[in-house]
C-alpha cells in the first residue's frame, strides 16, 4: 500500500498559529501515516514544536514525528531533550545533524558532543532503552496473567539527499553516510526536496546496491510561485528546474502559478509511485489545500475519508 505523510513547522506568530490549526484537521482527516514537526536550530523552537506535537498526540490518532538536531548540544542536553519528547508520548523522530549556526562555517567547532546524525540516532535508542527497559502485557485468555517484553521501540528517520548533500565530496560519501545511519539504528529515510523523478529513483537504486535496506520516502513540495522556488533553491542548493521556473515565470496570475505548481507535483508524485516509491512525504508549508490537491491528482486520497 502506498502511504503519504506531512511535514509542518512551528508557527512564529498568532496569525500563523491560527492558520496552522485550521489546516491541521484537514491534514489529519486525509489519513497520513505520520505528521512530522520541524525543530529550530539550537532548540530555538522547542516549546512551539512540542505544542504542535502535543496537539497531534492528544487530538488525533495520527503518529507524531519530532525533528531533532544535534548541532551545539552536549550529551546531557540532548539526552534531556529526547527524554522530554519521550515523556510527552512521542516515539517517532527525525534525527538530523543540523546546519552550522549563522556566521559559522564547517571549519568551526559548532557540533557539540554529537558529531553526526548517526550518533544522535544511537542516543535516542539509548535514552528510550534506559527509560523503558521492559513492558508488562496481559496474556489473552488467561485473566490476571502477565508477560514481560522489551520496552517499546522508537521509529527514527534520517535525511537522504538524492542529488548529494551540499557539503558532501561525492555520491559515495552520501551513500556511506546513509548506510552508517541505518547501522546506527535508523529505520526510515526521508529525502531532501528534488524536482525530477529520476533523481530519486536513481538514488534509491544506488542506495540498495550499497546495502541500504530501510524505506526511503521521497520528499516533495508543491511550488506555487517563483518566489517560493527561489527560496527553496536557496535553502537546498538544488539545481534550478529550468522548465518549472519558466512556466511559473510565464504564468498570467497567482491562480495560474498555483495550477502549474500542483500539476508539476502531481506529475512528480505519480512518476515516483509508478517507479516503486512506497509513499510520498509532503512538505506542507503549513497549508492543507495544495498537498491535498496533489494527493487527489496522484490518486492517493480517499475522498470519502477526507470528508468523513
Amino acid at each position: 500500500m502506498t502511504t503519504f505523510s506531512f511535514e509542518l513547522y512551528p508557527p512564529r506568530s498568532a496569525g500563523a498559529e491560527s492558520a496552522l490549526y485550521l489546516a491541521l484537521p484537514h491534514l489529519v482527516a486525509a489519513g497520513p501515516e505520520f505528521i512530522s514537526v520541524t525543530y529550530g536550530a539550537n532548540g530555538s523552537s522547542r516549546e512551539p514544536s512540542l505544542s504542535v506535537l502535543g496537539r497531534i498526540l492528544e487530538g488525533t490518532s495520527v503518529q507524531a514525528m519530532a525533528h531533532l538536531t544535534c548541532v551545539g548540544s552536549s550529551y546531557s542536553e540532548a539526552s534531556q531533550l529526547i527524554r522530554q519528547f519521550l515523556d510527552a508520548g512521542i516515539t517517532s523522530f527525525l534525527a538530523l545533524r543540523g546546519d552550522p549556526p549563522v556566521g559559522a562555517s564547517e571549519a568551526d567547532s559548532f557540533l557539540g558532543d554529537l558529531g553526526s546524525a548517526g550518533e544522535l540516532v544511537q542516543l535516542i535508542h539509548r535514552v528510550q532503552a534506559e527509560r523503558e527497559q521492559f513492558a508488562v502485557h496481559e496474556v489473552p485468555g488467561f485473566p490476571g496473567a502477565k508477560r514481560i517484553a522489551r520496552g517499546r521501540k522508537v521509529t527514527i528517520a534520517v535525511a537522504a539527499f538524492p542529488n548529494g548533500h551540499p557539503r558532501s565530496r561525492s555520491v559515495s560519501q552520501d551513500l556511506d553516510t546513509l548506510l552508517a545511519k541505518e547501522a546506527a539504528g535508523a529505520n526510515l529515510a526521508i529525502t531532501q526536496l528534488f524536482f525530477h523523478a529520476d533523481h530519486y529513483l536513481g538514488f534509491v537504486e544506488q542506495a540498495r546496491a550499497a546495502g541500504v535496506t530501510m524505506r526511503i520516502l521521497p520528499g516533495i513540495m508543491p511550488v506555487l510561485s517563483v518566489q517560493r522556488l527561489a527560496r527553496i533553491l536557496e535553502l537546498t542548493e538544488e539545481a534550478t528546474p529550468v522548465d518549472l521556473e519558466r512556466r511559473l515565470s510565464a504564468a498570467t496570475d497567482e491562480a495560474d502559478q498555483w495550477r502549474i505548481g500542483i500539476d508539476h507535483a502531481v506529475s512528480l508524485g505519480s512518476e515516483l509511485i509508478a517507479g516503486g516509491a512506497t509513499g510520498l512525504h509532503l512538505y506542507t508549508f503549513n497549508q492543507h489545500e495544495p498537498v491535498l490537491a496533489v494527493l487527489r491528482g496522484a490518486g492517493l486520497l480517499d475522498r470519502e475519508k477526507e470528508h468523513a
